[in-house]
């Protein structure tokens, strides 16, 4: 059976950084969903399509080729054979990305695509805000990460070069209220899931409490 490390959280709260270091410690395989959501995003930005208008991002959905990359070290995501790591953290993909990834059919064509990844590696850290709920329920650890808002706001900022915190904290908190209260997949704390406040603990600590966690 396939070890699936499962960790959810909103925005800012240390998914990344956190499961791509459990990846590389543990040797395991890494898949990012939040960034395929991001390249479908991207994509549908690309066509000039409207992120607001649920079908014409279905349609964009149906017809691109998502393509994630799993090397913890190197976290890499292709659109029809096109790398767009880059430009998926645009500031144009990070104000629509709330709506294109609340669209039903991205979300069940996106989950289809990140169980048949996890099927078939034989490990893999799955980081996103649905995967002990809905992508990967089964999961053997389920971690839910949380932090301060001002903590999360600081760190995203610093990752995205942002002066302004105080904007990036309720772009954050605007975020969480979207992830929240959509129908299909919200963002919930999974039964089982484990929950683990990053705001005081180090990158290395938080880690060890993950690592801690795998039988």
């Amino acid at each position: 059976m396939t070890l699936v490390i499962a960790l959810d959280g909103p925005s800012g709260s240390g998914k990344s950084s956190t499961s791509r270091a459990v990846a590389a410690r543990l040797g395991l395989d890494y898949l990012d969903t939040g960034a395929m959501y991001r390249a479908v995003t991207w994509a549908v930005l690309e066509r000039g399509a409207d992120p607001h208008d649920p079908e014409a991002v279905a349609r964009v959905a149906a017809t691109i080729s998502i393509e994630p990359g799993t090397d913890p070290l190197k976290p890499a995501i292709a659109v029809d054979g096109v790398d767009v790591s880059e430009p998926i953290r645009s500031d144009a993909v990070n104000a629509a990305v709330s709506p294109v990834a609340t669209v039903p059919d991205v979300r069940t064509r996106m989950v289809g695509l990140q169980r048949s990844i996890i099927a078939a590696s034989e490990g893999i850290v799955v980081e996103g805000r649905d995967i002990a709920s809905t992508v990967a329920p089964d999961a053997q650890v389920k971690v839910y990460l949380v932090a301060d808002p001002a903590a999360r706001a600081a760190r995203r900022a610093a990752e995205e070069g942002h002066a302004d915190a105080e904007a990036t904290k309720a772009s954050l908190l605007a975020r969480d209220r979207i992830d929240s209260s959509r129908e299909t997949s919200p963002l919930v704390r999974a039964d089982g899931a484990v929950e683990v406040d990053s705001t005081f603990l180090t990158l290395d600590e938080v880690v060890d409490r993950v690592v801690a966690m795998v039988p």
